[in-house]
């Protein structure tokens, strides 16, 4: 795609990455066809091909408007279009930087302004976890809107006494610890069984994809900077050989750490480091798998998969979850249909775009669950917890990370 950058972004690290990217474009439509925004609206302008354009017109001068803010705010950021692109056209990238060119044009009604200024510091806040236990705690006086992202209180149970000579760091993160700590807790389990030990680092928080999706490129590099500070002894002493991140979501921003931090002469060098020693914890199961093959006991009942589009978009990890699982005896079940589409969990979209968010959730768990009282899994299995948080304030059975089931499954 021919495309003549203005004067102001012609010098600037934004506009030429931009720039190489609207190149890559050839206006084929692929894309259009995998849009989930664009299946619910059928309008161009909520497509990627639409909004490759109105990121064009503004590098090329155009000013924004509040209908091209609205335009870009849709997108799910699930990056399916990507999959499908013939062309390797990077739209993560290309969104990112035209919604941080479009907020810093296009001012936002006062409402907006503070709601995303709350999902911003809020979610990656000290605070969050009193707030949520807070929330919990009245969680049945609690509009619905509002209750659907609280979960109910989780025990996490007990946290694996084993010292193994292999030992993954396993990041806190921000929110998971507080809405869904028996994760954490599942995943040294699982991986102390298997002869693998977790190691906390002290400090570090937020992977910064929240700051960094909502328009904050800095905010969310200062988040990844505090991240690598806290990892960086036990990488640099060599206590761990990898970074093991069992919510996907937050696994797909820290493997962009080096790309993101790359003109940073301080952390170019760390941060490229810290992206290849990251991985999703279902790309150990090549390795758990023959440990514990044969020593889980069977579950009860069908189990419903769903992907994360982190998982299997931005990680491109599609079938490994499924494929090793039932390796272990754990057959997973696909959605019926559109097992490849969002659920519209999305980080901050189901806060922000509620209706859309809806919307996707209730296609989702149409095709999860089935029509039929029959066709009920006994639980849905993700790797998520925002798709996970998302699905359950909608789901009639329950919503859980698959490390969790595995865990579950043990011998005592």
């Amino acid at each position: 795609m021919q495309t003549t950058l203005s004067p102001e972004f012609q010098n600037t690290l934004a506009g030429r990455e931009a720039e190489a990217i609207l190149r890559k474009c050839v206006h084929c439509g692929f894309c259009v066809a995998t849009c989930p925004t664009y299946q619910l609206l059928g309008d161009e302008l909520d497509g990627p091909r639409g909004r490759i354009y109105l990121i064009k017109q503004v590098l090329e001068g155009a000013a924004p408007t509040r209908e091209t803010q609205l335009r870009l705010d849709r997108c799910l950021t699930c990056l399916n279009c990507e999959t499908t692109c013939p062309s390797g056209v990077q739209y993560g990238r290309l969104i990112d930087i035209g919604r941080q060119l479009v907020d810093q044009r296009v001012s936002r009604p006062l409402p907006e302004r503070r709601l995303r200024a709350w999902l911003r510091h809020g979610l990656g806040s000290p605070l969050f976890g009193s707030a949520m236990r807070i929330g919990q705690a009245v969680r049945g006086l609690l509009p619905a809107a509002l209750r659907a992202h609280v979960p109910q209180r989780q025990s996490a149970g007990a946290w694996p006494k084993g010292r193994h000579e292999c030992k993954v760091l396993l990041p806190a993160g921000c929110v998971q610890p507080s809405m869904a700590p028996n994760i954490d807790a599942a995943t040294a389990r699982v991986l102390d069984a298997a002869g693998i030990q977790c190691v906390r680092p002290r400090g570090g928080g937020c992977c910064g994809a929240v700051k960094f999706h909502l328009a904050d490129a800095e905010g969310g590099l200062t988040r990844m900077r505090a991240n690598i500070d806290a990892w960086w002894p036990l990488i640099e002493r060599g206590e761990v050989q990898a970074i093991v991140i069992n919510a996907s979501g937050c696994g797909a921003m820290v493997k962009q750490y080096g790309h993101l931090l790359r003109h940073d002469p301080r952390y170019a060098g760390k941060a490229a480091r810290v992206s290849e020693l990251a991985h999703d914890v279902s790309e150990l199961l090549p390795s758990i798998v023959p440990v514990l093959r044969g020593r889980l006991r069977q579950p009860g009942g069908v189990l419903a998969w769903h992907a994360p589009c982190s998982l299997q978009n931005a990680l491109r990890l599609g079938g490994t979850v499924e494929e090793h699982l039932a390796a272990l005896g754990l057959p997973l079940r696909p959605a019926a249909h559109e097992a490849h589409l969002c659920c519209g969990s999305a980080g901050a979209y189901s806060v922000l775009q509620p209706a859309l968010s809806r919307q996707l959730r209730e296609r989702k768990l149409g095709y999860l669950q089935g029509e039929r009282a029959a066709d009920r899994p006994a639980a849905i299995l993700s790797a998520n917890i925002g798709c996970i948080t998302h699905l359950q304030a909608g789901a009639d059975v329950p919503v859980r990370h698959w490390i969790e089931v595995v865990d579950e499954l043990l011998p005592a």
